[in-house]
């Protein structure tokens, strides 16, 4: 069962801060690393498919992919009106990618790398998509810093729209940050309903990360700022890496 499965029907709402069409401005930026012409783009871990279909409006073929079945439901919804070819929604989860062809580009946007709790299945992970990013085309990703992960222990957050609540605590320890999110969504009837989901990231540091991409036949690779074209800042809260498929 994913952890997204009572969230999935709120999520949007509750991240309209989120800045997608900012963030996909800065995807495209980086696509321009890529050695050869972006037109096939995956999504990993797409959620919601708000990037996916926001890339499909900007004339990609897009394929996403997600864990959640609830998630990806709510992703299909979304066909409404946007031009271009409807993407591809595929149930997987991300070490155990499997597509039927190669594409340009791959994405794994807002830190769901970090939800790869095992070490190995961030290396399974990256192993899938150099099997299935074309030679010379390019994986963009983003982190959660250890620094970010590690502040977090002991706050309490409230996001909240007109029918739903959602309380979360975070905890860290020795590298994993869990999230206990109490859920409270109105009902028909006018009762609220309570539903604690949990969820976990594990923090990851650059050299980490970027000696498993070495390893998996990933090259050219570069990390930067929050949606910014320079190297990390100390305390960066938010890293994208950027690199090509050798």
């Amino acid at each position: 069962m994913s952890c997204y499965d009572a969230l999935a029907g709120t999520y949007d709402a509750l991240t309209g801060d989120v800045e997608y069409e900012k963030r996909a401005d800065y995807l495209e930026k980086l696509f321009a690393r890529s050695r050869i012409d972006v037109k096939t783009v995956l999504d990993l871990a797409c959620g919601t498919g708000t990037m996916t279909w926001i890339l499909t409006g900007r004339g990609y073929e897009m394929i996403g992919v997600d864990a959640s079945e609830e998630m990806l439901a709510a992703a299909m919804e979304k066909s409404g009106s946007v031009e271009g070819v409807a993407p591809i929604f595929l149930h997987q989860s991300m070490p155990e990618l499997d597509l039927y062809g190669t594409v340009d580009a791959a994405i794994c946007c807002l830190d769901s790398l970090n939800y790869l709790t095992r070490p190995k299945d961030v290396q399974r992970t990256f192993e899938r998509l150099r099997l299935f990013i074309a030679p010379g085309g390019v994986l963009i990703f983003d982190i959660n810093t250890v620094e970010k992960l590690r502040a977090l222990d002991g706050q309490v957050f409230l996001d909240e729209t007109e029918d739903t609540y959602c309380v979360w605590r975070p905890e860290y320890h020795r590298g994993l940050c869990t999230y206990y999110m109490d859920l409270f969504q109105l009902q028909n009837d006018g009762s609220w309903e309570r539903t604690l989901e949990i969820h976990k990231e594990r923090a990851y540091t650059v050299e980490e990360l970027t000696g498993w991409l070495q390893q998996a036949g990933f090259g050219e690779i570069r990390t930067y700022g929050d949606m910014k074209m320079r190297r990390p800042a100390a305390g960066e809260q938010r890293i994208y890496f950027s690199c090509v498929r050798l």
